[in-house]
């Protein structure tokens, strides 16, 4: 009588811990080891990898000696502009609390024509008022004309940014906005919790500003320019930024500072494309350059917030990391910038995603 009341006061207890642990996989098992790679099967043999990163410490913003590179010869950013000090006076400590898994690249046209063809979903760009900024094939490099060949044009979308070549699917989606590439990680999110294989109290969303400098920086502590240092010419074979180029059907680069060596596109670059060399010390790819990378954040002119920022009133979406057109001073880790709206799309803006807990 008495072993049989044991046994069931072990039973008891064995299913109390099993339950336990059932509803905090947190505690069942230690934390990923950074750089964990996870594969996310999108259907139609396409797919999207992230990658684990743990939480940590680094400092977000710039110091003058920076904003004075930025803006000199070798930089050649705009000199005399405020777009320096939205990096704030100085590099601030900050801390991502929670580890995150993060895209090892931007999210591509082929991953974003899974999500359209599975959702029907349609994008700010092609609604029936919509329009994207797109290059402008009708520029004219002149004295007098400004470096800007961007116009605003209805009927260009992620499907045709003007780019005046095919894009493949290896490219990274462009043209897309704060709402699309929300309402992508919404689609990836449903469909990974319809699957069974989303982890409890995580969720597929836009990284915060905070994730996304942490992350590019790539486990560095320091306030460094770039994710591998400070000296440009060590950036060669990691970026896609204005470089020795010539444009399509022209003889002539980008105009203003370049990087003195040829990244192999005049344009965007397909993600991933400089393989181990253009990927920082948590493995992502294409951190800087590339694509702007629109995070989940509100612009704050001041500077980035550790913790997410919201406004109520005519919110302007955080983008970051530069761009392929981007002289080098735009294209540093520190670099951002507060886009028109939540709709506002352009052939220079994408977006990555993260797998963390819910944060808005």
């Amino acid at each position: 009588m008495r072993i049989s009341r044991v046994c069931r006061l072990l039973l008891c207890c064995l299913s109390l811990v099993l339950t336990w642990e059932i509803s905090n996989p947190s505690h069942a098992s230690d934390p990923p080891q950074q750089g964990t790679a996870k594969q996310i099967d999108l259907g139609g043999d396409v797919s999207l990898e992230v990658l684990y990163i743990p939480p940590g410490k680094f400092m977000m913003g710039s110091t003058p000696e920076e904003k004075a590179w930025a803006t000199g010869i070798e930089g050649g950013a705009t000199p005399g502009t405020e777009r320096e000090s939205y990096e704030g006076e100085q590099p601030r400590p900050m801390q991502v609390k929670d580890g995150f898994w993060m895209g090892r690249t931007e999210v591509s046209v082929g991953q974003f024509k899974r999500f359209i063809e599975e959702s029907g979903y349609v994008t700010d760009a092609e609604q029936p008022d919509g329009e994207t900024q797109v290059f402008d094939p009708e520029w004219k490099i002149t004295a007098k004309a400004p470096p800007h060949p961007w116009i605003s044009m209805k009927g260009k979308s992620w499907r045709d940014p003007n780019f005046g070549f095919p894009l493949r699917n290896s490219y990274p989606v462009v043209c897309v906005s704060w709402n699309d590439g929300r309402a992508f990680c919404k689609w990836l999110t449903e469909r990974e919790r319809k699957a069974g294989r989303l982890p409890d109290g995580l969720e597929y969303r836009l990284p915060t500003e905070a994730e996304w400098a942490y992350a590019c920086r790539g486990g560095s502590k320091e306030s460094h320019y770039f994710w591998w240092g400070n000296d440009l010419r060590d950036g060669e074979g990691r970026l896609n930024i204005s470089a020795v180029d010539f444009l399509p059907g022209r003889n002539k680069i980008w105009p203003l500072a370049n990087a003195p060596w040829s990244d192999g596109f005049a344009f965007v670059s397909p993600v991933d494309q400089y393989g181990e060399k253009g990927r920082n010390g948590f493995g992502l790819a294409d951190m800087c350059g590339g694509v702007w990378e629109i995070v989940l954040d509100d612009f704050d002119p001041k500077g980035g917030h550790e913790e997410l920022y919201v406004v109520e009133q005519n919110p302007r979406p955080v983008c970051r990391g530069g761009n392929y057109f981007d002289v080098p001073g735009n294209a540093r880790c520190a670099v951002r910038l507060g886009l028109q709206g939540p709709a506002y799309s352009d052939s220079r803006d994408g977006f990555r995603i993260c797998l963390g807990v819910p944060r808005r």
